[in-house]
């Protein structure tokens, strides 16, 4: 059974526009290693330049970001937007920026 996990980021505000079209046509590379890993129905909204992820993942979703950081092609995605965001990012790894937020609230 899937479990769904959710964190925010910020994006720099000089970076929004660029990374909204990055994420409206993402690399179908990328796509594949989400969905490889484990990753499904990932939504990412937006308020300005506050931006809320949310995923669902059958597995443990550190070892699924864990496959993804080492994916070639997410590497080259990671080494582009980590520098849009205002996230504090341990070795440059995009997923030591990740806090999963509790949800308190599911209408089925």
């Amino acid at each position: 059974m899937s479990k769904k996990y959710a964190w925010v980021w910020n994006v720099k505000p000089e970076w929004v526009e660029e990374y909204v079209q990055m994420h409206l046509n993402p690399w179908p590379e990328i796509m594949a290693a989400h969905s490889k890993a484990g990753i499904k129905n990932y939504s990412i909204f937006r308020n300005g330049n506050q931006f809320f992820y949310e995923f669902e993942c059958d597995g443990d979703p550190d070892e699924a970001f864990a496959k993804m950081v080492q994916d070639p092609d997410c590497i080259r995605w990671n080494a582009i937007t980590s520098k849009m965001l205002d996230v504090s990012l341990k070795d440059g790894n995009i997923s030591s920026g990740v806090r999963y937020i509790p949800e308190i609230f599911f209408l089925q």
